[in-house]
């Protein structure tokens, strides 16, 4: 069942959801030693950049050299590249936290769409041990105007993916083309899951899938973790 939390301005919300990682991180520390986060691009970036350092400094116990994170989706384009999840983010934040910081899972884009989509399973794979599989602590998505999350778009193939934690298409409709995304059986795997969906644009799609009579239903539809399903808006 989705909960969801309404934000008259994008501050307030950026603040309340750097406050829930802050507060979810200490948490993960405290009981089993480490957090794991799986990030979005887009906007998410921006806003992560500007709250979430704030945000740790108050929250005892939420120490940023104790964390995984991975990306739930990656452009493939180097990291220099203005289109780079991963860029952007060790640009903008990961660059704000002491030595030594996260450890973060990469995409590799040299490795081409089908090799890096198999070099990143295997990474995750191993960053989880024993656990089949791979259970994030806490995902960040975003959503588009269209329904898709992460790189998973309407009408898509991979929304019918059931036996590969990553995989990848050279067809998004959503440029650039080639890309390496988490599918459903691992986002659904999350202890936590937030659906952040920020702006009036937004609000068409967000009651599109709070009412969730679409058949078939919108990709973010499709997002039904085991634990805490959350829009923001």
């Amino acid at each position: 069942m989705a909960a969801v939390s309404v934000f008259p301005t994008p501050g307030e919300l950026g603040a309340a959801l750097a406050r829930m990682v802050a507060e979810a991180a200490a948490e993960a520390v405290a009981s089993g030693g480490r957090f794991t986060l799986g990030l979005s691009g887009g906007s998410l970036v921006p806003l992560l950049a500007r709250e979430l350092p704030p945000a740790l400094s108050a929250t005892p116990g939420s120490d940023p050299s104790r964390w995984l994170v991975a990306f739930c989706d990656e452009r493939l384009v180097p990291l220099e590249h203005p289109e780079s999840t991963g860029g952007a983010y060790r640009a903008q934040l990961l660059s704000q936290f002491a030595p030594p910081g996260p450890q973060v899972l990469w995409v590799s884009p040299e490795l081409g769409p089908a090799e890096a989509a198999r070099d990143y399973e295997e990474q995750l794979r191993k960053a989880f041990p024993g656990e089949e599989p791979p259970r994030f602590d806490l995902l960040l998505l975003g959503v588009g105007p269209d329904g898709h999350t992460c790189s998973l778009f309407p009408g898509h193939a991979l929304l019918q993916e059931q036996r590969s934690l990553v995989s990848f298409l050279e067809d998004s409709p959503k440029p650039p083309p080639r890309r390496v995304t988490m599918t459903l059986p691992l986002l659904n795997a999350a202890r936590a899951l937030l659906l952040v969906a920020s702006g009036a644009a937004k609000a068409p799609v967000l009651k599109r899938l709070l009412e969730q009579q679409e058949q078939p239903p919108l990709p973010a539809a499709r997002l039904r973790p085991r634990s805490n399903h959350q829009f923001w808006g």
